[in-house]
């Protein structure tokens, strides 16, 4: 793909936009614009897919881009106590949803974006099962996004780590990861999607188990 002066531009332009909102506490502002951070993101990485850009780097530039924020604000959490996971998890599952929304459209307008991509559900998304991709872009997107899933569930053990947590409300946590744990599955290994799913799904279950209290220990 060649990108011509304007396109280079322009997204250098909403690169620096997102380092910014990334580095915005270091600007001494009060407010949570560094949330902000993870739904910003989606904009420079949907514009080079947009000109023709690769689908799958597209989306491991995606990815990293929220591994660092998540990162960030991981870190934070140990340092900074105004750092709150369940404004964390709404940013970033805003940005996944305005992802998927993007996902969705995107290709529908543009129908040569088709070309690289597969659809799932109402989702155009990389085909990583196709053989026209180099096998090292492939292994890169597919490690780089079960890095990012993983690093989600990291905050959360940190929060409710040694916290009352009914099963109820772990079975909730468990659920709430069951899409990314059955894409994770879909990408490596398509034939066992349930089967890793559901082994992730019970891993992810006993540690939650073992992090927290239920509150009728006995003393």
């Amino acid at each position: 793909m060649e990108m011509d002066i304007t396109s280079i531009i322009i997204l250098a332009t909403l690169g620096i936009i997102f380092v910014i909102f990334l580095l915005f506490d270091l600007f001494g502002r009060n407010e949570k614009y560094g949330y902000f951070a993870y739904a910003v993101a989606v904009i420079p990485v949907n514009y080079f897919w947009g000109v023709g850009g690769d689908p799958l780097i597209a989306y491991i530039i995606l990815f990293v881009l929220w591994i660092i924020t998540l990162l960030r604000d991981t870190i934070g959490m140990q340092l900074d106590k105004d750092k709150d996971i369940n404004e964390i998890l709404m940013y970033l599952f805003l940005a996944i949803i305005i992802q998927m929304i993007v996902s969705a459209i995107l290709p529908e307008v543009n129908e040569d974006l088709q070309l690289t991509t597969e659809k799932i559900l109402y989702f155009w998304l990389p085909n990583v099962h196709s053989t026209i991709f180099l096998s090292s872009i492939t292994l890169a997107f597919k490690l780089v996004a079960t890095l990012f899933v993983f690093l989600i569930i990291i905050p959360l053990i940190i929060d409710i780590k040694d916290e009352e947590a009914p099963l109820p409300i772990i079975l909730v946590f468990v659920a709430i990861f069951v899409v990314p744990f059955l894409y994770l599955s879909y990408i490596w290994v398509p034939d066992l999607m349930g089967v890793l799913t559901f082994m992730f799904s019970v891993i992810l279950f006993i540690i939650l188990l073992l992090i927290t209290r239920s509150g009728q220990e006995t003393k």
